[in-house]
């Protein structure tokens, strides 16, 4: 099953970019575009542009750019599949889907539908098989009720090593997919097995939630067993973009504007039948900036949560250190020593948890208390190294007031000058800038060519003077305005453009205009697929205009159609004046070098032809014959 271009395309013209990415983005408008903080990298100064006519966004940071589509995609970290159903439950557009005729669904829809399968058949185990009995008992002993096992889709792989292989060719599951989702695993003898045989099961689900992938535990530890084995990483799994429990919680995160992050599955599944409901897990892995921009989707205030064993603590300092950088307000919460999350929701009860979370600390007392432990403050060297890590840490926040503040209460605390923590403040957040702009002009050694690193200024060729008017038209083309792109090529085809990157950017618009399809920016935009031609089509299209005038000149006046229609007049006659004049140049050259005089009788009188052709150029549109 497949939704048609056509649906795809209504949902895309029924969303409005600006509506959507007001909700996680803070813009302003700035003449006829919005700009605000970019999402997907961190910065200061706002370089993330949305244009509400084009319905595009761009940043000129990390060069990060698309349609609705793509926001929805890169900000939730879903396939484009699930960003079209988001969509279109946003605008109350119905889909419909249609048999994929080419016999090639969605590689993703399958591998999505072999772990629904996969889920149904654990949970079936765990809560209807007699073999099922020891992973009941297992979570009888957690206290985990019968209801909070369906709600979360717990199950259990059967003692074995064919039990999940048969159930597979019952049901016609393509084996490779499934070996390459985790479920089954090969031997060398091509003989395959159940990879999670004998664990219960904990379903991974997406933000929209959707199985995406499994976690087994073990019942009893066993020597040669891991503990824990997870799904491998796939197209429909990235581990570390993924917050365990999220799509439970993100109505409740929303709600109550707040987040506990907790470490484990078994934490976050006990704190919510217990009736904490804003809970996300991180489940197994250092905290990455990918799970904390998932996170910030849906609140800026996190408590985490951590076990307060060396490791717990540990955890709690790398993120804290993340969750600033997002300019997330951070609280850490202090368990007694030898509890957790789960066993102490399960002894002392929803009220003493709530008591717990409201003495949480901010960070800077947190570390305060961590050095005071670690009797960092019993000698002047410690001291002066601990004060230097607190000040690192308020280097990470983006908003100066909150800095400022913190800093002051630094100050404050330790008896001293606020002048020479701003100094050491101002040495950090140099250092800092510095290494950020190293890491993004280099990768694993080698300058770095990821399109987040792609930039126009590199593609320009300043010496060519036709360069930037064919620049200038591509961007008209782009404007979506009908009469331009008719006027444009009346005079040109994509041949008469001589960089390939314009080339194909034409080629894109002058296949629309002869097939008479709609001619809009955001659809024109919207064709473009090769992702360092968008990335270039993205730059330009944000550009200013930037011929004969400035920009800020031209502005207010280039919002207005008759503006815009005149300035690509001038553009095209200018370029049609540029590629004559460089023709009757090459035509200098060849006079001479020519080595007979008949040659050069023909190219003078070829120079004869080219100097009149120029002059008609000028008649023409100076008589208002544009066509």
């Amino acid at each position: 099953m497949r939704i048609s271009e056509n649906k795809i395309e209504e949902i895309r013209s029924a969303a409005d970019i600006v509506d959507l990415i007001s909700e996680f983005v803070q813009l302003r408008k700035r003449g006829k575009n919005f700009i605000g903080l970019c999402p997907f990298h961190n910065e200061k100064t706002p370089s993330f542009t949305v244009s509400e006519d084009k319905q595009i966004f761009h940043c000129f940071g990390c060069h990060t750019g698309g349609n609705v589509f793509k926001f929805l995609m890169e900000y939730e970290k879903i396939s484009f599949i699930e960003a079209v159903q988001e969509i279109a439950a946003r605008v109350g557009i119905n889909l419909e889907y249609e048999d994929d005729k080419t016999g090639k669904e969605s590689e993703q829809e399958i591998l999505y539908e072999i772990n629904v399968l996969a889920a149904r058949y654990f949970s079936d185990n765990l809560l209807n098989s007699p073999e099922g009995e020891a992973a009941r008992k297992y979570f009888h002993e957690r206290k985990i009720k019968p209801q909070t096992m369906r709600s979360f889709g717990l199950g259990y792989a059967l003692n074995g090593w064919e039990n999940f292989v048969e159930f597979a060719k019952s049901q016609k599951i393509d084996l490779e997919k499934a070996i390459s989702l985790g479920l089954i695993g090969q031997q060398k003898d091509g003989r395959l097995f159940d990879k999670f045989s004998d664990r219960i099961i904990f379903p991974i689900f997406s933000a929209n939630g959707r199985v995406i992938a499994f976690a087994g535990r073990v019942l009893e530890n066993r020597e040669s067993a891991a503990k824990y084995l997870n799904s491998p990483e796939s197209s429909i799994y990235f581990k570390g973009r993924i917050l365990y429990g999220l799509s439970f919680s993100k109505d409740e995160i929303r709600k109550v504007d707040k987040a506990i992050l907790v470490e484990g599955y078994m934490d976050l599944i006990s704190l919510y039948q217990n009736g904490i409901k804003n809970v996300v897990a991180v489940s197994g892995t250092a905290l990455t900036e990918d799970q904390v921009q998932l996170l910030s989707r849906y609140t800026k205030n996190v408590v985490l949560l951590f076990d307060a064993d060396t490791a717990g603590i540990k955890a709690s300092m790398r993120s804290i250190e993340l969750l600033l950088k997002q300019d997330m307000e951070v609280k850490i919460a202090a368990l007694p020593s030898g509890e957790d999350p789960d066993s102490y929701i399960n002894k002392f009860g929803k009220d003493d948890f709530y008591e717990l979370i409201q003495k949480a600390q901010n960070f800077i007392e947190y570390q305060t208390s961590y050095f005071e432990n670690q009797h960092y403050f019993k000698e002047h060297t410690k001291t002066a190294e601990a004060i230097r890590e607190l000040v690192k840490l308020l280097s990470l926040i983006g908003d100066e007031l909150k800095r400022n503040l913190l800093l002051k209460s630094i100050a404050k605390q330790f008896n001293l000058r606020e002048k020479l923590l701003e100094t050491e403040l101002d040495k950090i957040i140099k250092t800092q800038s510095k290494q950020d702009s190293r890491r993004l002009q280099v990768k694993d050694g080698k300058p770095n060519k990821d399109k987040s690193t792609l930039s126009f200024s590199a593609l320009e060729n300043k010496s060519d003077p036709g360069f930037i008017f064919e620049k200038e038209l591509v961007k008209l083309l782009y404007e979506g305005n009908e009469a331009i792109i008719k006027l444009i090529f009346s005079h040109f085809t994509p041949e008469d453009f001589k960089y390939s990157y314009h080339q194909k950017l034409t080629s894109e618009v002058f296949e629309a205009f002869q097939n008479n399809d709609e001619l809009s920016a955001s659809y024109l935009i919207a064709r473009i697929k090769d992702e360092e031609l968008q990335s270039y089509l993205m730059e330009i299209t944000f550009e200013k205009y930037s011929i004969s005038r400035t920009w800020d000149e031209l502005n207010h006046e280039l919002e207005d159609d008759k503006q815009l229609f005149k300035f690509a007049v001038d553009t095209i006659k200018n370029f049609k004046l540029i590629k004559m004049e460089e023709l009757i140049a090459q035509n200098h050259e060849r006079i001479e070098q020519a080595e007979s005089e008949d040659e050069k009788i023909n190219l003078m009188k070829e120079k004869l032809e080219l100097q009149k052709e120029l002059k008609k150029i000028k008649e023409q549109f100076s008589q208002g014959n544009l066509y």
